[in-house]
């Protein structure tokens, strides 16, 4: 699984997303974009994420969204209820995610993927 393609959660909308897909692009790659507003990704899938970054689930929220208050979250709240604000309102996830070979990527800047590619 050494050649796959990467994949993208992407959000067209967010401008790092695009820069970031055009720039995987540029390196001769065809990303797999997974539109994660529309297709949020399981709970098992953003554990393993998780697990690919390194980071936790507080570390990998955007705290910044309306959506952060209507949660409910607040910086009490622990990993599990993060998860599942993450499932119900997935703007909360830091965008873009690139995964490629078992490796992973926030694209803040774009040009931190490319070490995954």
């Amino acid at each position: 699984m050494e050649h796959s393609n990467p994949v993208i959660y992407f959000n067209p909308k967010c401008s790092k997303c695009r820069m970031t897909l055009k720039l995987i692009q540029d390196q001769g790659k065809h990303p797999e974009t997974v539109e994660y507003l529309r297709e949020p990704p399981t709970r098992t899938e953003l554990q393993r994420i998780l697990e690919l970054l390194g980071m936790t689930a507080e570390q990998l929220l955007r705290k910044k969204e309306p959506a952060y208050r209507e949660s409910g979250l607040n910086e009490s709240s622990d990993e599990e209820e993060i998860l599942d604000a993450m499932m119900k309102f997935p703007i909360l996830i830091e965008r873009p995610i690139v995964i490629h070979n078992d490796r992973a990527a926030i694209g803040r800047p774009p040009e931190m993927v490319l070490e995954i590619l």
